[in-house]
């Protein structure tokens, strides 16, 4: 069964990890972006990742090092370890979903990304989908789920069957994935599209022009992109996709859909 988006998701643009600039006091992921993101009319997109005590933090990266002093991965911190551990250019801590969703309170359109926790796209998933499951349930926002390891999004079909699920996908680049090539070149066609039950996609942007993407949008999918850093980028994105994942600028007028499908 699939569920299709909100309308919202294809009228308002996304900020990317919300409304993120540090130069601002507002680090990526972070309730002061969060909040930027609700006082400017944007959607939000943020990242999961999974606290040592089973708790769904809204974090990007694997590792602590980038976003914050300290060092380390997620994964090895609880969750009140992880809330007191300030964000680099914030004065917060990392923020834990249930207090995201409490903040967002359906405000605006939530995009949620889970971050593949098997290391290699495998079938190694579930603590993270069920912790956020958890939460999300109750949620009575527009939101929508998404990953890039099919097999998380299978999982929150179980878990979620009543909310839009998508799948992340890209190129996937020689160098820039920790895996092998042989499964680059499976994900890279997005064969798990109907297994999993997904009504959208969100695609890198630099290759839209893929026919897989086309053949999908033909069939009933919509499309996403990210990440989107211009007005220009954002144009030439538009001709295939039907709304954009930005960052590093502030986009105008609510992003019109290319073309929108029955829902």
């Amino acid at each position: 069964m699939r569920t299709m988006l909100h309308p919202s998701f294809l009228e308002i643009p996304l900020a990317h990890r919300a409304l993120h600039d540090v130069s601002d006091g507002r680090p990526e992921n972070s309730r002061a972006a969060i909040r930027a993101a609700i006082a400017h009319g944007y959607g939000i997109e943020i990242d999961l990742q999974l606290s040592a005590d089973n708790q769904a933090m809204v974090f990007h990266d694997y590792a602590l090092d980038r976003l914050t002093e300290a060092s380390g991965t997620v994964q090895t911190r609880d969750a009140a370890d992880l809330a007191a551990i300030p964000l680099k250019g914030g004065r917060e801590g990392v923020p834990a979903l249930p207090e995201v969703l409490e903040l967002i309170g359906g405000q605006v359109p939530l995009l949620i990304e889970f971050k593949d926790q098997d290391g290699a796209m495998g079938p190694n998933v579930g603590a993270l989908e069920e912790a956020a499951a958890e939460v999300l349930r109750s949620y009575a926002g527009p939101a929508a789920v998404m990953s890039f390891n099919p097999h998380s999004v299978a999982r929150l079909a179980t878990l979620l069957p009543d909310m839009p699920r998508g799948i992340v996908t890209c190129d996937y680049a020689e160098g820039d994935w920790p895996f092998g090539a042989s499964v680059r070149d499976h994900l890279r066609e997005i064969p798990d599209y109907d297994r999993v039950g997904a009504s959208f996609i969100s695609h890198q942007h630099s290759d839209l022009d893929r026919p897989r993407v086309a053949a999908l949008k033909a069939q009933g999918a919509h499309v996403l992109c990210w990440t989107i850093r211009s007005e220009r980028e954002a144009a030439e994105a538009l001709q295939v996709a039907e709304n954009v994942t930005f960052e590093g600028y502030l986009p105008g007028a609510p992003v019109e859909a290319a073309d929108t499908h029955p829902r």
